[in-house]
């Protein structure tokens, strides 16, 4: 079969990408069936018995991922679901028929608003509302002063579309007593909660533990295949399973996504803390490198980084941007970016102005601020010629 323009042009970045030898993150795709295969059967002994029998609709090794994720967030009870849209879509409906209120207040910029093609109306009934569109969490005033009531509040740790930003502590705390005032509950949607504990100064558990729910998924951060989990209450996850069934997501056998999940969780996850804070020298250097490079503009947020993750603006289209990164990595062998967007990404920015997601993983723990300046010089001269 003929490979469409867009297909061979990620298979010419995801080809350049893997021959860089210095890259700031391995992204999953990168690897072929095979390795991710092997990969997997090499390493889950670590973490399981593999002469365990397979799991069949969530026993087994899937159990133990509930197991293991509603200790570490301090709930009663957690269930693994294939994918935290399902996850997350569930637990709103099933506190909307607890609170007897179908209104969810969450932020514009929610992954539910923008990736779910309006699923929590279509699918669950839901009606959202939002008490902020500033880029970043609402504040307590904003809770407390919102002009009509609403069941759930929803929030996401990070706010990815605004930046991977998050509130301060005492912040959070504020905004999630403001909604308890109004007899409702919260819901966090921790996607990437696994990082936010060096932001906070605070353990996963006494994060999840502000909530009364949490969703939290194994891909993002801990390079797990896929799933997700929602912990809280018993009689929530309980229901919860129930709804999980409604919806398709009882799937007959997990293993491989369990068993990369228990990975993630054993590896990575004591990592991460290493990850945010080269993440703090990383957008430091781009910030000078840009400086000094002539860019007539950028953006780098937030500065320093909350998480091991940030956005990264400049003025030119995307296409120009990631033929510019594409070309460094395949004539430097250095990939400093991947691939950019258009759009403000909920910044208020005027048109032309495109955006990057930056990640520091375990490879990008050997770059030195230097390291950073120099790569960020290569990557504005072939933008440069790309624009000429």
């Amino acid at each position: 079969m003929a490979l469409t323009e867009e297909q061979k042009q990620r298979h010419r970045r995801l080809t350049a990408w893997r021959g860089s030898h210095r890259t700031l993150a391995r992204v999953s795709a990168e690897g072929t069936l095979g390795e991710r295969l092997a990969a997997l059967a090499a390493d889950a002994g670590s973490v399981h018995d593999l002469d365990e029998w397979t799991d069949l609709y969530g026993d087994g090794v899937v159990a133990e991922v509930e197991r293991r994720v509603a200790e570490l967030l301090g709930m009663e009870a957690a269930a693994f679901f294939p994918t935290g849209t399902m996850a997350q879509q569930v637990a709103l409906r099933c506190w909307a028929g607890r609170t007897g209120n179908a209104t969810v207040a969450l932020h514009p910029l929610a992954h539910p608003e923008l990736h779910e093609r309006g699923a929590l109306g279509a699918v669950s009934g839901l009606r959202t509302v939002h008490p902020t569109s500033a880029p970043r969490l609402p504040t307590a005033d904003e809770i407390r002063g919102f002009p009509e009531p609403f069941g759930t509040l929803m929030l996401e740790l990070p706010l990815r579309d605004a930046g991977f930003v998050l509130p301060t502590w005492d912040e959070l705390e504020a905004v999630v007593a403001a909604a308890r005032e109004r007899d409702a509950v919260v819901h966090l949607d921790g996607a990437r909660l696994w990082e936010c504990g060096p932001h906070f100064g605070k353990e996963l558990r006494e994060i999840a533990g502000l909530a009364d729910s949490v969703y939290v998924s194994f891909y993002k951060s801990l390079d797990g295949l896929s799933g997700a989990v929602l912990a809280g209450p018993e009689v929530l996850v309980e229901e919860a399973r129930t709804w999980r069934h409604r919806y398709g997501g009882n799937v007959f056998q997990q293993y491989p996504a369990a068993l990369s999940a228990l990975l993630g969780l054993e590896r990575e996850l004591p990592r991460l803390p290493e990850y945010v804070a080269q993440a703090k020298v990383v957008a430091g250097a781009l910030t000078e490198g840009l400086a000094a490079s002539g860019v007539p503009w950028f953006r780098v947020r937030p500065e320093p980084p909350h998480t091991h993750q940030f956005v990264v603006w400049l003025p030119y289209g995307s296409e120009a941007l990631t033929e510019a990164a594409v070309r460094q990595a395949e004539e430097t062998g250095v990939t400093l970016f991947h691939r950019w967007f258009d759009g403000a990404q909920g910044a208020g920015l005027p048109p032309g102005v495109s955006f990057t997601e930056v990640t520091v993983s375990s490879a990008g723990l050997a770059w030195t601020a230097q390291d950073v300046r120099e790569a960020v010089g290569e990557f504005v001269a072939r933008l440069e010629r790309t624009e000429a």
